[in-house]
């Protein structure tokens, strides 16, 4: 790391020139290339997946997108003539549009069942000649503005369906700036330079440009979701300014205790530039568990939110010195740099509400542990009722147009209309032609079926599909239930003595379906991510007890961040006020994109406390000591950063995505809950009940284990061994820290 660090302050400019380089070429070849991302959520081998793959092979002229103009009048009724005349011009209007394929309305003859029976609601079918995720935006732009202009006094015109969400899709660059005003902030009344405060966004911003570029790119090698980009902006802002912010706060103490720019920048990369390249492989690693899901959906994800991180840690540790080579000695504040040159050097003491938060620790471990344990247990409660499933336009903000197009079309014909079941089948003889003509009686005659649709077969009578219509909306558990009675009891029935195979496909089947993958491939997912996290911390701090304390706090802070998007989106306490729409369930991914997420997240902090802890734990062998002193000197930073992520975290609520939203609620939740809960409470607290236990390894595997360190070589033991506390080796500003700790406790 020092070699590293030292090439790039030699060639500041080179490096400087290299990162611009990169994010320009990386910008303007994405610009080129334009985005491709895709939101696919089937699954090959699963009853939706059987259903899609049936339809799309045997009835190609289903392949468009389907949306819906949907218009509303109380005054009179939707056949009246002006209102008649009105829509039927808009809707050849809208026909004629490009991308068009063709516009079904229910003025005509193939119009029955579109019109609501209180006359007040109608809607008309778009069909375009591509999928949503084909489609320009300008496109779909041009169908609502076309559509729209119809409204009047006594005329409300809505849109919903996938094509039209286009539309609606928010801008981040909004909510993008808002969370790097915050940190700018939180940076300079931590430093009280501009010039440093500038730098660990500058980095971020950088790195994560180059990413978000890069995600762009590799859409068009494989699957990744739309929200992919902001999820790793999202994750990229917050690390990539707190890993700087690490890294400038080492270089800062390097200055203040008198070392040139040179030497203090690679000081900094030396130490603290360990504990970054090691937490982001914490996080990387966390990420890359999702691989083991197979799921393409997920692997683009998971790939697409490494890179950044990947991106983000190098540029931590190759521009970011070179940046503090630029600066100087403006990375202190004028004051700093008045008293250094007026003083010297001055050993750095932790005083203040750390070193007094620090030793209250130590005298009352279990108490404040047990309140710890309280806060996370009762903020985890809401997680036993987490129901995954599809939040659909329903969920949308009361304002959008699909949302009051959900609304409309669910008063008019009731809620199932908005997520229709289809029921595919494919079929061999004269048999299961005469099977699937029976099938809509029995379907009828089913709980929880408001309509049925007639038989529709493909000219070559292989493949045939039925429209079934639910009474409950497509994200109600009773639709869920529909589509397993259908089935377990009702196709069963039909293909009996048959070759007919029938198969239950639609958004409500493919999201369960989906869930079920996933649910059913969890505890292995968890499982992997936890093991491969204990054994990176196994191998840095060669201990056993460390790597399942930290095993337990992030599983509690996943489980209490969960327990906060479960109340907020599912139970809906505030969601109306954060402007994201109504309550509803939580998407199948979201819990196995959170758990890679949260737990690298949770890993950070893990190794920037306990790092410090253990660094003196190797000079003294003193755990108490080594507790004390590691929380009081890292508590503050950790405290900044967690500000900063918090913020960065929650400014992308302010996109009005209703996904992004949830990732930026359970990240803002889980950081608070770690940094203000877990780590400056609930772990030293366990650290000092477990004492010297805290430390312990077997021989026998400590000679069989691989050996690296995120503590520069002269903090290490020799041979791994630990040092008497008789006979301890510090440097000067240690012994003076802990003798001000011991101060302050004795005097508190």
């Amino acid at each position: 790391m020092a070699a590293i660090a030292c090439w790039c302050i030699r060639h500041r400019l080179i490096a400087v020139l290299i990162w611009l380089f990169a994010l320009g070429g990386a910008a303007t070849a994405a610009g080129f290339a334009g985005s491709a991302y895709s939101n696919d959520y089937e699954v090959p081998g699963t009853e939706s997946g059987r259903a899609a793959e049936l339809l799309k092979s045997g009835f190609t002229d289903l392949g468009g997108d389907t949306d819906t103009i949907v218009w509303h009048t109380t005054d009179s009724t939707v056949r009246a003539a002006d209102v008649r005349q009105t829509m039927t011009r808009t809707l050849h209007a809208v026909e004629e549009l490009p991308g068009v394929g063709a516009v079904t309305g229910p003025y005509g003859a193939s119009g029955a069942g579109r019109i609501s029976e209180d006359g007040h609601t109608a809607y008309a079918t778009i069909t375009f000649d591509r999928q949503s995720d084909d489609i320009p935006v300008q496109q779909a732009r041009a169908v609502v503005d076309t559509a729209k202009a119809a409204a009047g006094d006594h005329l409300q015109v809505e849109l919903g369906g996938s094509a039209v969400a286009l539309t609606e899709a928010p801008s981040v660059h909004f909510s993008e700036a808002i969370g790097v005003v915050v940190a700018a902030v939180v940076l300079f009344l931590a430093f009280g330079s501009l010039a440093a405060s500038l730098l660990p966004i500058a980095t971020a911003l950088v790195s994560v440009g180059t990413a978000y570029a890069g995600i762009v790119l590799l859409g068009h090698v494989m699957t990744v979701a739309d929200f992919a980009p902001m999820l790793g902006m999202l994750i990229g802002l917050g690390v990539g300014i707190d890993y700087a912010l690490f890294i400038v706060t080492r270089h800062r103490t390097g200055l203040r205790s008198g070392m040139t720019v040179a030497e203090a920048a690679q000081n900094a990369v030396a130490t603290t530039g360990r504990a970054v390249v090691f937490a982001g492989a914490t996080v990387c690693t966390a990420l890359l568990g999702m691989l083991i899901l197979r799921l393409g959906f997920l692997n683009g994800v998971a790939i697409a939110a490494s890179l950044t991180v990947v991106l983000t840690v190098a540029a931590s540790v190759t521009l970011l010195p070179a940046l503090l080579s630029f600066i100087g000695m403006r990375a202190l504040s004028r004051r700093e740099r008045r008293r250094l040159a007026e003083r010297g050097p001055q050993p750095e003491l932790p005083t203040g509400f750390a070193a007094r938060w620090s030793a209250f620790v130590e005298r009352h471990p279990k108490l404040l542990g047990a309140c710890a344990a309280v806060v996370m247990l009762v903020l985890a409660l809401p997680t036993f009722s987490l129901h995954l499933g599809t939040s659909d336009q329903g969920n949308n903000p009361s304002s959008s147009t699909t949302r009051q197009a959900y609304d409309l079309l669910a008063d008019g014909f009731g809620p199932g209309v908005n997520g229709p079941l289809t029921i595919a089948a494919q079929l061999d003889g004269a048999d299961d032609r005469l099977a699937m003509d029976g099938l809509p009686d029995a379907l009828r005659a089913t709980d929880g079926v408001a309509s049925v649709g007639p038989v529709t077969y493909n000219n070559s009578g292989s493949a045939a599909f039925i429209t079934v219509v639910p009474k409950s909306s497509p994200q109600s558990q009773e639709t869920s239930a529909l589509v397993g009675r259908l089935r377990t009891d009702v196709l069963p029935q039909a293909e009996a003595n048959t070759s007919l195979r029938v198969h239950v496909g639609g958004v409500t089947a493919g999201y369960d379906d989906f869930a079920g993958i996933i649910i059913g491939k969890l505890p292995l997912f968890i499982g992997v991510v936890i093991g491969l996290g204990c054994l990176l911390l196994l191998l840095a701090f060669r201990s056993i007890g460390i790597p399942l304390k930290a095993a337990a706090m992030n599983v509690a802070a996943v489980a209490s961040s969960f327990g906060v998007v479960v109340a907020i989106f599912q139970w809906g306490w505030g969601s109306e006020l954060l402007g994201l729409g109504t309550s509803g369930p939580i998407e199948p991914f979201l819990p196995v994109i959170m758990v890679s997420v949260l737990f690298g997240l949770s890993m950070d902090y893990q190794v920037f406390l306990v790092g410090r802890m253990h660094e003196e734990w190797l000079k003294t062998g003193d755990n108490r000591r080594a507790v004390r002193v590691g929380l009081a000197e890292t508590s503050r930073v950790i405290n900044s950063a967690a500000v900063i992520m918090i913020a960065v975290f929650l400014a992308f609520v302010l996109s009005g995505d209703r996904v992004i939203a949830m990732f930026g609620i359970a990240l803002a939740a889980a950081v608070a809950l770690d940094a203000f809960v877990l780590r400056t409470l609930l772990v030293p607290a366990l650290m000092h009940l477990l004492g010297g236990a805290n430390w312990w390894l077997p021989r026998w595997l400590d000679r069989r284990l691989p050996r690296i360190s995120i503590e520069p070589p002269e903090c290490r033991a020799p041979h791994g061994k630990i040092p008497k506390a008789a006979q301890p080796v510090e440097p000067v500003e240690t012994a003076q820290a802990a003798q001000a700790v011991e101060a302050v406790r004795e005097g508190a």
